[in-house]
Formats: structure tokens, C-alpha cells, sequence
């Protein structure tokens, strides 16, 4: 990326100037922050007959013919669909499509930095299930893979749900599993780090939407002790009659305790904090955690615990912000989950390879374990291929994987 920003003339505009005595991120985004680039030359005639026509339909001939040859001949089995619908946008909330680009082209490049997969930014002007999913399976031939970002809770499940089924290649909600993913890699090592195992930890999330749904189910797999997830009306049970569906069937593999009532009930002696929904967290629930406590407050910019109060009590404190140790942040995962996936042309992503993702992202400071490295930076080079060849594997083991 360039440290400077031009106008196509080659000079600095007055515009530019003005972002940057305004706020530097204004200047960096200026005219985006990506750019389409050719990967063949186009010098001369022989150049253009061979990479349009005539040459280009010899391709299209072979694949019409053997439609799996598209892997092979055009850039399907390299590159992502990042979409939205600009409906839950970080934490600026339903900021609608033409305002979430900003983070989708983000989004791309950190695909590409991390992962040397390609990404195409693709915010939707649509709300309805039916069409969101309707559209992104228009628009799948294009792509190898579909990375559902920002759409908000509960529909991001069922656009989820029924994108998977209906298409042959990984779709994955990075809120719910990239989230879920960073976060089971970063307990594992906390846990060790501590003497313990995951089977003895008993958790609580604090938040109900798609991170907080989608860490209960990786937990739950992952053989976690017994785990509370907790909304604005307390703790998700099901004795509970408000809940909607995606809430009825977490309280039917949660809360094993049968514990009812507010969040800070289910802090009492809890072994794990887990948040992914803003507010704060009185200090005086802090205080009745177990010994050692395991303390992740990801919300950001502003954590529901403080590092400076969750220190007081805890073993190991993680945050959603990079100025603290122990970030929990989804770019260790989706890119290597994402290349694991397209090199072996995985026609979905499993349960077993974000579990195996998570075990692979674990592992690479396994031995560099400390209160304040429990799991890695995002610019440590070993993650991606790590998570890469972890997910491919476990892609060939589950039977999913095409090449």
C-alpha cells in the first residue's frame, strides 16, 4: 500500500492534504484501498488473441465440456465472495451497504495479506433472507468460496444455513466462526497454561447474537465442562419462554448447571468469562469467579471487563483491541481457513476443520505459553500456514475435500 496518496495526475490534491490534516484513516482510504491487477500480460496482438479472443474461447470450450476445469483455467478456486448486507456493522450497527464497503475491501486485503487468497468486496442493497441468498447463489459460479460478514443476527444463521445447503462450496460467517474459532485457540492455551483441561472449565458467554451462539457450539464440541450463555434478559435456559428459535436450541446444549437468573448468577464461581456483547460488568460479579479465572472481554473499543479490573482476579485476561496482549481477532483464522479449504476445492466448511483450525492456531505458540501469549500475533508468519494445512487435513479426513 502506498504511504502516500496521489490524484491520477501525480500530484497531491487539496483534498488529500485535507484528509490528512483531518484524520490520516481518511487519506489511506481515499479511492479505496484495492485495486483489480492482471495476472498475464497484454503487450501486443499475439498477447490479445490469446487472453481474449480467439484464445479465450478454446477455455471457455474445455469447460463448458468439463465444468471442473474452471478450477484450473480461471481464478474460482482462488478467490472469496466477501458479503454483506450492511446490517451489523462492527459496532456502528445497521449502517447499510455503500457504508460497509470500507470494512469489506478490509476485509479483502487482510485475505489476501494473511492468506494469499483473493477477495472481492460485495455489499447487498437487500434485506429479506430470501434474497440475500437468492443473489449470493447467482453469484457463485464466480467464486470458490462465500465469506458472509456483517449481517446481522438472527438472519445471519438462516442465510447461513441455507446458503450451505444450497451451494457446493465453504460458506462461512466469520462473525459466528472466525470469532469461535480464535477464541476456543486461545482458551485451549489459557487453560494449559493454568494446569487445566477444557473439561473442567465451566464458562459463560456473555452475549447471545451470532459470536456468542457460534463460541457455545465450538466450546460444546471442543468438550468444554458445562458453559451459561447470558443475554439481556440473564441466562439463556430452558425454562426460559421468550426465546426465539436459534436461543431455544443453544438452551438445549447449554447451561448444564440449570442455573437461571442474571449474568452475574452465573459468574459465581465460574471458571470463564467469555464476552461478545458490550456494557460492563460490575466488579463485584468479577470478584466471585474462581481462583485463576480466564477472562476474555472482547467487546471493542470498550471491553465489558477492563484489563486493569480483570487482572485483579484473573489468570489470563484477552480483549478484542490490539493495545493489550492476547487479542482475540479473527484475521488468524479466516485466511487460513479459507486457503485450507480452496486448496483441496472443500465443498463446505465442517465442524471438524474449525476445530482443527483452532488447534493449529493453538499450537504455534504452545511453546512460548505465558500470561500474555496465549495465543499468537496476527502478524506472526507461522499462523496461516499452520491453520492452511489444518484445515486441508481435516477437509480430506471428513471426506469433503475434491482434490
Amino acid at each position: 500500500m502506498a504511504a502516500e496518496i496521489v490524484n491520477p495526475r501525480g500530484e497531491r490534491g487539496a483534498d488529500e492534504a485535507q484528509d490528512e490534516l483531518f484524520d490520516p484513516a481518511f487519506a489511506l482510504h481515499r479511492g479505496g484501498k484495492m485495486a483489480i491487477e492482471a495476472t498475464v500480460p497484454v503487450r501486443d496482438r499475439d498477447d490479445l488473441s490469446l487472453a481474449y479472443t480467439p484464445g479465450v474461447a478454446k477455455v471457455c470450450s474445455a469447460i463448458a465440456e468439463q465444468p471442473d476445469l474452471v478450477h484450473d483455467y480461471t481464478w474460482k478456486s482462488q478467490v472469496v465472495a466477501v458479503v454483506t448486507d450492511g446490517s451489523a456493522v462492527l459496532g456502528l450497527g445497521d449502517i447499510g451497504p455503500e457504508a460497509s464497503l470500507p470494512v469489506m475491501e478490509g476485509k479483502a486485503i487482510l485475505f489476501k495479506q494473511f492468506g494469499g487468497v483473493d477477495a472481492v468486496p460485495i455489499a447487498l442493497d437487500c434485506r429479506e433472507v430470501d434474497d440475500i441468498v437468492d443473489t449470493v447463489a447467482r453469484l457463485a459460479p464466480s467464486f470458490g468460496g462465500v465469506n458472509l460478514e456483517d449481517i446481522s443476527a438472527p438472519r445471519c444463521f438462516e442465510v447461513e444455513r441455507r446458503l450451505q445447503e444450497r451451494l457446493d462450496i465453504p460458506v462461512f460467517h466469520d462473525d459466528q466462526h472466525g470469532t469461535a474459532v480464535v477464541t476456543l485457540a486461545a482458551l485451549r492455551n489459557a487453560a494449559k497454561l493454568t494446569g487445566r483441561s477444557l473439561g473442567r472449565l465451566r464458562a459463560v458467554i456473555s452475549g447471545a447474537g451470532a459470536a456468542g451462539v457460534a463460541i457455545a457450539k465450538i466450546l460444546v464440541e471442543a468438550g468444554i465442562g458445562d458453559v451459561a450463555v447470558c443475554d439481556r434478559k440473564g441466562i439463556v435456559s430452558e425454562g426460559r419462554e421468550d426465546l426465539n428459535p436459534v436461543k431455544r436450541e443453544l438452551a438445549g446444549f447449554t447451561n448444564k448447571a440449570g442455573l437461571s437468573g442474571p449474568l452475574e448468577k452465573a459468574l459465581d464461581g465460574a471458571d470463564v468469562f467469555i464476552g461478545v456483547s458490550g456494557g460492563t460488568v460490575p466488579e463485584e460479579a468479577v470478584a466471585t469467579m474462581a481462583k485463576d479465572a480466564l477472562i476474555f472481554a472482547m467487546a471493542n473499543p470498550t471491553p465489558e471487563i477492563h484489563p486493569d479490573v480483570a487482572h485483579k482476579y484473573a489468570a489470563v485476561v484477552a480483549t478484542g483491541r490490539s493495545d493489550f496482549p492476547n487479542q482475540i481477532n479473527n484475521v488468524l483464522a479466516f485466511p487460513g481457513i479459507f486457503a485450507g479449504a480452496l486448496q483441496v476445492r472443500a465443498s463446505r466448511i465442517t465442524e471438524g476443520m474449525k476445530l482443527a483450525a483452532a488447534e493449529a492456531l493453538a499450537a504455534v505458540v504452545a511453546d512460548e505459553l505465558s500470561a500474555e501469549c496465549v495465543i499468537p500475533s496476527p502478524f506472526d508468519e507461522r499462523v496461516a500456514p499452520a491453520v492452511t494445512a489444518a484445515v486441508a487435513a481435516a477437509a480430506r479426513a471428513e471426506g469433503v475435500a475434491r482434490r
